[in-house]
């Protein structure tokens, strides 16, 4: 599954909502702070970019996604970052030194879309300057926490043997902390981030499902007409029609070079 065809307005009206919620909790987490130079990988539309460049500075950040509309997408919302298309299994930057390399390197909600997601972290290691910090970060879909779990519980309802969410790759807690370990790193800590969504109503939740971003919108894109009019009918019956909230956790972990 890729993103290669996903607008930035597209993914920012479904995932980006908590993308945009989390990062500044990620950045935290990571202890990025002014002076330092960050690397964002899978950087998507730039939800944590824009908080590097808030903190950092458009000169001391860059940023890297496989996608190219999302690599257009962050060039135009962040003119003044140096953005790169690329796979984290293979950054194209110099391998880091006591006076070279990042400070910070981050991968937000991108772990579970690596190939080699050991490989990807090794690579951000590699990047990263001896003392500084590597953090990754997943939504925990595997105790239904993520922000898709309303719409994966009601499809497991109707259809039990259908699939679709996918709990590798550190979406299961302890998962990113061996990642990281096997990647090399030092001083590896598990922490969980939370942040909460409002919607307007049910259609402001379910609309963006139709786009066909990621896992669930291809899998929705997937589904005849009919059923994918009783899956929407049975989630109107499940979520409140009026504003409300979506509550999503994700696992995260920082690690020392």
């Amino acid at each position: 599954m890729g993103f290669e065809k996903v607008s930035g307005a597209a993914y920012g009206r479904f995932m980006g909502r908590f993308a945009e919620r989390l990062a500044p909790k990620f950045a935290d987490l990571a202890g990025v702070r002014a002076g330092q130079r960050a690397l964002d990988v899978g950087c998507g539309p730039g939800a944590l970019t824009a908080v590097l460049v808030e903190r950092l500075g458009a000169d001391a950040v860059r940023a890297i996604d496989p996608s190219p509309p999302f690599v257009a997408a962050l060039r135009q919302r962040l003119p003044g970052v140096e953005v790169r298309q690329g796979r984290a299994e293979q950054l194209p930057y110099d391998d880091a030194g006591p006076d070279t390399g990042f400070d910070a390197a981050l991968a937000q909600l991108v772990v579970h879309f690596m190939t080699d997601p050991v490989a990807g972290l090794g690579e951000m290691r590699r990047v990263t300057r001896p003392g500084g910090v590597v953090a990754a970060c997943v939504w925990d879909h595997g105790s239904g926490r993520g922000p898709l779990t309303p719409f994966w519980g009601v499809v497991t309802e109707l259809w039990p043997t259908a699939g679709g969410q996918d709990f590798d790759a550190g979406a299961r807690e302890g998962q990113l902390i061996r990642l990281a370990q096997q990647a090399g790193l030092r001083e590896v800590e598990q922490s969980e981030l939370t942040v909460s969504v409002p919607y307007d109503s049910f259609e402001d939740w379910w609309t963006p499902f139709t786009a066909g971003v990621g896992p669930a919108g291809e899998w929705l894109a997937g589904l005849e007409p009919d059923r994918r009019e009783q899956l929407r009918r049975a989630c109107a019956e499940r979520l409140p029609q009026g504003p409300f909230e979506v509550t999503a956790t994700a696992w995260a972990v920082t690690g020392r070079v």
